[in-house]
């Protein structure tokens, strides 16, 4: 980044932070009981926390005209130094004040920041100078929201109002038009209207359901993603959802990632304590321990659609992109040493050809996730395995030119990853596919081979998603689409809309034939008017809508209406039905 736009991002936030004083201003001098807590700089503006304090939105407009009245005043913000028991003073009647001003040290000077005469805020700075300055900074209150006070549910709920902010108009209406674009995309909330997942409280967090048409996206998938790893030459498992703490305690999760699994008893009491496994290395190693193993069997890969269970957050719950209980594609390969670039190569092509497929190529980046040296308690091994494990890896991802940013601290506990990362519609990025380089648990699990020349070695194992967590993959894919999936991978490929009951017998032929053929279709034959039955199909982003009149039935043909356009092509139906079928078998990304 230039020094020109550093500078420039710096001057946005100090206006911002600026504008997050003249918002508590205009609170207190429009709802004078009020209560003032914190109010910071963030990205796309700035938000501030306020205790009895009950607004909507109509009451946004007066809000921002106070804030227009200030500004307009040409008021001087005024940088003031106290000690800590004057700022106590200062903020007697403003608790959360308080309550900041008790934890900082003794004999610390204490700024304060006054704008115009009558309001005083605790703050470091910088500001502007005087509110003249903030004339031509637009911005816009965008909600108004519930937030435990610094974080903690065990804290009073305050109401924090969030107003975007930037430098000029433009910025702000290109801002808002993404906003407007990211919930038109939103999977959380179009994942819900499309019927595809629901929550429910009392099932608990990031425990979704999936409803008929999201169970089919992800059994597509799993069927494609199994026999696509079969075609490579993965060997498919199945094993146990939970096992005993003593496999845990070999793999090294019992210490290192226990806060993050479901355990089941009590170490104290019951005899033997299970745990719901959050992640299947651990099981897969006990096939290749089946039988004694050569040189010969390697490379030996195991795949698996793997149920897994996490102890997320509560706060970090988010639709389906980070849930408690999920599928992944996941799979462990055992391998000798000149066998591992090769391996790992193999791996990436997998991921790269899924994410081609499915649409999600253009969107990912690379991560090479490192160890911390400086949290050792975080991981086995020693400092000269972790050295070699990641110079490894290095030179594997260069060789292959692959583009990557080091994140230092996110490596497994266990090795070193690739993390291929996808942004969400919120610009959140999150893991969706990892492989990973391991040297440490062949040897905890006395996994050996027999080499050529008779000794004993441990394998390397790559740890590797292929598509990663299908709930996740769902999620991506109603955001990029739009819910407009493509024809293979849409719950409903044709809709069949009839003109008059005079045409239904036709439309169950068509519909039965086109199952035959393999395909999803669902029919029409409500008793409402062509454009309306159109309109819904529209809605549900059907691929195909097929509308037969008394014309398509007596010719035996079908008129076509293909998604994203409003012109119906007539054609016979086995020309349909070859260009329906090659679109599938292409896995083609456009109807």
């Amino acid at each position: 980044m230039e020094e020109k736009d550093i500078e420039l991002l710096e001057k946005e936030k100090m206006y911002r932070h600026s504008m997050s004083h003249i918002l508590a201003k205009a609170i207190k001098q429009l709802y004078p009981g009020v209560k003032v807590a914190i109010g910071p700089a963030i990205d796309n503006g700035f938000y501030y926390d306020f205790d009895n304090l009950s607004i909507g939105p109509d009451d946004f407009a007066k809000i921002e005209d106070t804030m227009r009245e200030i500004i307009n005043r040409n008021e001087d913000f005024t940088r003031i130094e106290v000690s800590k028991a004057e700022a106590l003073d200062l903020f007697k009647d403003e608790p959360y004040k308080i309550e900041l001003i008790n934890e900082l040290p003794d004999g610390e000077t204490i700024t304060v920041y006054k704008t115009g005469d009558d309001f005083m805020d605790l703050c470091r700075g910088p500001h502007v100078e005087n509110t003249k300055f903030l004339r031509g900074f637009a911005y816009k209150i965008n909600r108004a929201s519930g937030a435990y006070w610094r974080g903690s549910e065990k804290n009073k709920m305050l109401t924090r109002i969030y107003v975007y902010g930037f430098l000029n108009k433009d910025d702000l209406k290109k801002h808002i038009q993404q906003v407007e674009e990211a919930l038109r995309r939103d999977h959380n909330k179009l994942g819900r209207e499309l019927g595809l997942f629901t929550t429910v409280d009392y099932i608990g967090q990031g425990l979704p359901i999936l409803l008929p048409k999201g169970a089919r996206i992800v059994q597509l998938l799993q069927r494609f993603v199994e026999d696509e790893e079969q075609r490579r030459g993965w060997l498919l498992t199945k094993t146990p959802f939970m096992a005993k703490s003593d496999l845990y305690k070999i793999s090294g999760h019992w210490d290192h990632y226990k806060d993050g699994m479901f355990v089941l008893g009590d170490e104290e009491k019951d005899k033997e304590v299970f745990a719901l496994r959050p992640m299947t290395c651990p099981f897969q190693y006990q096939a290749y321990l089946n039988q004694p193993r050569s040189y010969k069997d390697l490379p030996l890969r195991y795949n698996e659609t793997s149920t897994l269970f996490r102890n997320e957050e509560s706060g970090e719950m988010h639709g389906l992109i980070r849930v408690r209980q999920f599928t992944i594609s996941e799979g462990h390969l055992m391998c000798t040493p000149d066998q591992l670039e090769q391996e790992f190569k193999s791996c990436l092509e997998l991921a790269i050809y899924m994410l081609k497929t499915l649409g999600l190529y253009e969107d990912a980046s690379y991560r090479f996730s490192q160890w911390d040296p400086n949290n050792r308690e975080k991981y086995i091994g020693t400092e000269e395995q972790w050295n070699e494990a990641q110079d490894i890896m290095k030179n594997i991802l260069d060789h292959l030119e692959i583009p990557y940013e080091i994140g230092i601290g996110e490596a497994a506990f266990y090795g070193p990853k690739l993390d291929i990362q996808i942004r969400n519609v919120w610009g959140k990025e999150d893991t969706l596919i990892t492989i990973q380089i391991d040297q440490l648990l062949a040897e905890k699990f006395g996994m050996e081979y027999t080499d050529k020349d008779g000794s004993k070695k441990n394998p390397y194992i790559i740890h590797r998603t292929s598509i990663g967590c299908y709930e996740r993959t769902l999620a991506y894919l109603i955001e990029k689409y739009a819910g407009a999936f493509p024809a293979w991978l849409s719950p409903t490929q044709v809709k069949i809309i009839t003109v008059s009951e005079n045409n239904n017998a036709y439309a169950l032929e068509v519909e039965g034939k086109l199952k035959q053929a393999g395909l999803r279709v669902e029919s029409d034959l409500d008793n409402e008017s062509v454009g309306k039955k159109i309109r819904n199909a529209v809605l549900e982003k059907t691929p195909y809508i097929l509308v037969l009149g008394d014309k398509e039935m007596a010719d035996g043909t079908v008129a076509v209406r293909r998604r994203g356009s409003k012109d119906t092509e007539t054609m016979g139906y086995e020309a349909f039905l070859s260009e329906i079928l090659l679109n599938i078998a292409n896995k083609s990304l456009n109807v």
